[in-house]
């Protein structure tokens, strides 16, 4: 990967910490020049009790081998991006590579609380930092990239499915900029720009290490608490298969897929800054295969004991259980914290619909 993207000019939007500096660090060892944005600046930080800033990031990139460049910018507010692209375009001439992902939104998350609960303007705050700024950033740097060969879109997004991610307007705006990049695809078919959505898989991010009080150092002395910590990612992983797609003369066949970290890894054959290629789906698909069997039958032992005669149809594929015509459709995260109570739940909703029949 070295030097493969010299010369490429590159805007990493959000390159503050994660997945962002991560992949503003990938682009840099692959030799590119990339604008490290963001609103945490050395003095000012904008997100209240996190020390990561656009500087250290920079400093990063330099360090990997490529040309980094702090640029302090609010992506929410479009005056802001338009002077940051306006730079890029005197400076560069054109841009290369966008990488949005501003999110700003895990402090404003209220897990486990219904639309219904949930503060109305924290979630809509989380549109606007998650959503709105990827549009704005867009609106701005896209220009400066129309019939630039090889040039490339990508949106961070979390998980590469449809299914419901926990929080409605963490959903909302996870699935959103899938769309974003789905219909990008679709308006720069004819000007040569591709198109992607980017997942990482369980990131070990600052704040990641910081919830789990370990560093990158010790990172593994969490995993007896958590045994899917084995398998977690430096944002540095993504940032190295973002780096190899970018410079993948063909990466206009992808345009409008959700692409994830480990699929990417494996087919450029990258390996993470530990060594390791992780690999999410190999990992965690036979262990939802288990829960789903566990799941099925204590769901059809449920119905023989109060319904007997109810035949009980199940698809692993979209994870549902359909008892006569009424289904229930199951998260991946309940079948590790809370498969107990969903043949319940199921049997009563087939009890209410059989009263209204």
């Amino acid at each position: 990967m070295s030097g493969s993207l010299h010369g490429r000019i590159a805007l990493v939007a959000g390159a503050t910490r994660g997945a962002g500096r991560g992949i503003a660090r990938g682009l840099g060892e692959a030799g590119a020049t990339v604008y490290c944005s963001g609103r945490s600046v050395r003095g000012r930080p904008g997100t209240p009790g996190r020390p990561e800033t656009i500087e250290e990031t920079a400093e990063l990139v330099t360090a990997a081998g490529g040309v980094g460049i702090p640029v302090q910018a609010d992506h929410t507010v479009p005056e802001e991006v338009e002077r940051l692209t306006e730079r890029i375009r005197v400076e560069r001439g054109g841009l290369d590579i966008l990488v949005n992902d501003v999110w700003g939104g895990d402090a404003l998350t209220e897990w486990g609380k219904p639309l219904w609960e949930h503060s109305l303007d924290n979630g809509l705050l989380m549109l606007q930092r998650g959503v709105h700024s990827h549009l704005i950033t867009s609106r701005f740097a896209v220009p400066l990239m129309l019939d630039r060969a090889g040039a490339i879109v990508v949106e961070v997004t979390d998980g590469v499915g449809a299914g419901y991610r926990g929080n409605v307007y963490y959903d909302l705006v996870k699935t959103s900029v899938i769309r974003i990049a789905k219909a990008l695809a679709y308006e720069l078919r004819q000007r040569h720009v591709t198109a992607v959505a980017v997942t990482p898989g369980f990131l070990r991010s600052e704040q990641m290490l910081e919830k789990f009080g370990v560093t990158e150092a010790t990172w593994r002395d969490h995993i007896a608490r958590d045994p899917h910590w084995a398998e977690s990612e430096t944002p540095m992983f993504v940032g190295r298969c973002v780096a190899a797609l970018a410079a993948d003369p063909n990466h206009w066949r992808r345009s409008g897929q959700v692409l994830a970290s480990w699929g990417l890894a494996e087919e450029y054959g990258i390996d993470d800054a530990d060594g390791r290629r992780p690999h999410w789906a190999h990992y965690i698909d036979p262990l939802i295969d288990q829960q789903w069997s566990a799941l099925v039958d204590r769901a059809r032992s449920e119905f023989a004991r109060r319904a007997p005669n109810v035949a009980l149809s199940t698809d692993r594929a979209s994870l549902t259980l359909e008892a006569d015509g009424v289904s229930r459709q199951v998260l991946e995260p309940e079948l590790f914290f809370s498969m107990a109570s969903i043949p319940d739940e199921l049997y009563k909703r087939w009890e209410r619909a059989m009263m209204t029949r």
